[in-house]
């Protein structure tokens, strides 16, 4: 029986049924773990910083509702302090309402897309024409550093003679 399962499962580990043994599972398990300063380097380095100026990105239509579902949860429950509670009894109040009644939420979340759409376009084109002047005060700059460089050289030459 044993030679029958080696046959279709050339892997021991998938053979058996008991899964992987003790000293398996710590190997894989110390690969999949991080390191603490792993984390906070990674970041460092890959991601850039965010824009404050950038717009947000709008609240999806279930968000438009959660909030002001948390309002009237919070008048009728006003010694609840657990998020997840109102957040649970939120996503159950959202899959029970029908279509008619999340359409005003989905109108308001439009709406809302719209507008960041709107600001989202302005910040885009505010970018690349301050990127425009970058560059042109850039080159200018490069120009006017040549052209400080070959005095020098043509001075440093004069003094030379």
């Amino acid at each position: 029986m044993e030679q029958l399962v080696d046959n279709y499962f050339p892997y021991p580990s998938v053979a058996m049924k008991g899964g992987k043994s003790k000293a398996e599972t710590k190997k894989t398990d110390s690969k999949l773990s991080v390191k603490k300063g792993a984390v906070a380097k990674a970041t460092k380095k890959g991601k850039a910083a965010k824009d404050p100026n950038k717009p947000k990105r709008p609240p999806s239509a279930f968000f438009v509702f959660m909030e002001e579902f948390r309002a009237e949860y919070k008048k009728k429950n006003p010694s609840n302090k657990s998020v997840a509670v109102v957040g649970k009894a939120g996503g159950d109040k959202w899959k029970s309402l029908s279509d008619a009644e999340k359409a005003p939420y989905i109108q308001k979340a439009d709406k809302r897309k719209a507008e960041y759409e709107k600001n989202l376009k302005a910040y885009n084109k505010k970018q690349s024409e301050g990127k425009k002047v970058d560059e042109k005060e850039e080159s200018d700059r490069s120009r006017s550093e040549v052209h400080d460089e070959e005095e020098e050289e043509g001075s440093e030459e004069e003094e030379e003679e």
